[in-house]
């Protein structure tokens, strides 16, 4: 290997690790102006974070993807703290892993529009589908024994908003996985809109 070229190499790992960084700040950043949503208990918040996750995915590919959604997660456990000692975040990085892993390697081999609404949808089912099996495994347990508050308390939460709600499968089913749909839908959407304009900056 040329000494040119070894120099090349190490440069594109330096900018790799420069735009990774870059993007888990923002990410972070983003997740301190969370809002709450009518049809979810309070817990549950929209956070825009995940946009420049995905962004960081396409273009620089899943490796990339899953490194800012990791470096967001512990620059939120530095800075925030745990109240749940790290249950929660470790349910949240699955969650965010599962949206924008399954997105960047599908977008990463089908790099057009079509490709690119496929990844979307893929990523938007993927995190709909784990944010469940974590909430009902991971998170919710969770709440309730850091928080002290009993199950049947927080499934009264959902069951204010929507009577249907009546056990923790009702309440994933009727509270969680609407919620990150609409998460989802948000976030891919808003990837859509935003990566043509960013993306020339990233491969840059």
């Amino acid at each position: 290997m040329s000494a040119h070229t070894m120099i090349s190499s190490k440069t594109s790992r330096v900018q790799w690790i420069a735009k990774v960084s870059i993007l888990a700040a923002i990410a972070f950043v983003l997740m301190l102006f969370e809002i709450p949503l009518p049809f979810a208990p309070s817990f549950y918040k929209l956070g825009f974070d995940e946009v420049a996750v995905m962004l960081g995915g396409f273009a620089l590919g899943p490796l990339a993807g899953a490194a800012i959604e990791t470096l967001k997660v512990v620059l939120n456990v530095m800075f925030q703290g745990s109240d749940t000692a790290f249950v929660g975040e470790l349910s949240n990085l699955l969650i965010g892993l599962s949206l924008v892993v399954p997105s960047a390697l599908f977008y990463q081999r089908h790099k057009t529009l079509k490709g690119a609404m496929i990844a979307l949808v893929i990523g938007v089912v993927s995190m709909a589908l784990i944010g469940c099996l974590a909430n009902y495994f991971i998170a919710l347990p969770a709440y309730s024994y850091f928080y002290g508050l009993p199950m049947n308390v927080i499934i009264g939460m959902g069951s204010a908003i929507l009577p249907l709600v009546q056990d923790k499968l009702t309440f994933v089913l009727l509270m969680t996985l609407p919620f990150n749909l609409v998460k989802g839908i948000v976030v891919a959407l808003l990837t859509a809109v935003l990566y043509k304009r960013v993306s020339y900056l990233l491969h840059r």
